[in-house]
């Protein structure tokens, strides 16, 4: 009897170190399902991943992306596809079922700076975020349509062909200056936007080429000479003088600055062969102005057309320190000739 106790409290501690053993094999258990299941769940979040979710390998970064006018939301998850934007459809259309903005798939281009998610790219597309970003393009003082065709080929709609076709023909009227343009321009935009310019421009001094009397499209073929002979405001008009005074005199305009236009050549690159070659804009050979303009004038070559300083001066040359010099007999200018530029 008097053990009793004693063997009480050893049934006691036994059952407890079972019941620790039984607790310590079924939290052993646990951590093993929990494992387990942690790893199944990130095995099949990476197969997810990987085959639904990251961007196909094909991304293109920095392409336009188009959705079209009307597309429906399913329409717009095939063309994403079709265009290697997203690698599954049905997971794009449920995110944005899921959050709502079923109805406010925004169609146009878009552009991306980098592979994006099916998530991400289903944001941008509810929020309309295009990604376009302005362009800024220098069109510079005298450039002709086939240089303005290289200048704006980074446009993705850009077609340099078609351009040159439609802008042949505005040859001088497409102002020069700085344009910012959207990557998705068109070669159309670019066109009609230029145009407008210079309609624009020409309205600062409409008056005075009014006043001047004569015809806008001699006015802009002059401008584009003197664009090229001349940087200083005084010498092109000084110029404008010498070249109208030869005009009124059925004179030989001889300006070397044509054959840039269609040899590409500069006064001193000039053979005694292109001084004789048979083109329209050969002014050595053909009296008269060039029969279009060798290029877009600034603003203030078109002034100076319809400013020059009257004066009787009928030849000039550039010496090479670029001072222009005037003469008024070809005898003068000969001697001003082999003064300045040797014999």
């Amino acid at each position: 009897m008097d053990d009793l106790p004693g063997k009480l409290q050893k049934t006691l501690d036994d059952g407890q170190q079972l019941l620790m053993r039984a607790s310590n094999r079924w939290d052993r258990g646990v951590n093993r399902r929990t494992a387990f299941f942690l790893v199944a769940l990130a095995a099949l979040m990476a197969i997810v991943y990987y085959a639904f979710v990251r961007p196909p390998g094909a991304f293109p970064t920095g392409e336009l992306v188009t959705i079209e006018r009307g597309a429906t939301l399913a329409e717009a998850a095939d063309a994403l596809e079709n265009q290697n934007v997203i690698r599954s459809p049905e997971l794009f259309k449920l995110f944005i079922r899921v959050t709502g903005g079923e109805g406010d798939v925004h169609a146009g281009d878009y552009m991306f700076k980098e592979p994006r998610s099916v998530f991400s790219i289903a944001r941008a597309v509810v929020r309309g975020a295009y990604g376009l970003e302005p362009q800024r393009f220098r069109v510079a003082e005298g450039a002709m349509t086939k240089d303005m065709a290289v200048i704006f080929s980074d446009l993705k709609r850009f077609d340099e062909e078609r351009f040159l076709a439609n802008a042949k023909p505005l040859e001088g009227y497409l102002f020069p200056d700085t344009y910012f343009f959207l990557p998705n321009a068109t070669d159309e935009l670019v066109i009609e936007t230029m145009r407008q310019n210079f309609d624009t421009q020409l309205e600062v001094i409409q008056e005075h080429i009014d006043a001047f009397g004569k015809p806008l499209a001699d006015v802009i073929i002059m401008a584009s000479l003197l664009e090229r002979e001349a940087r200083l405001m005084e010498d092109r008009r000084m110029i404008a003088g010498v070249l109208w005074n030869r005009l009124d005199r059925d004179m030989l305009l001889q300006v070397d600055a044509a054959f840039l236009y269609t040899l590409g050549k500069g006064s001193f690159d000039l053979t005694v062969d292109d001084l004789t070659s048979d083109s329209p804009y050969n002014t050595y050979r053909y009296k008269g102005l060039p029969p279009t303009p060798i290029g877009s004038p600034s603003l203030d070559s078109i002034l100076a057309a319809v400013t020059p300083i009257e004066h009787n001066y009928l030849f000039y040359l550039a010496d090479n320190t670029g001072v222009t010099h005037y003469s008024r007999t070809y005898e003068e200018h000969l001697r001003l000739k082999r003064q300045y530029l040797g014999p």
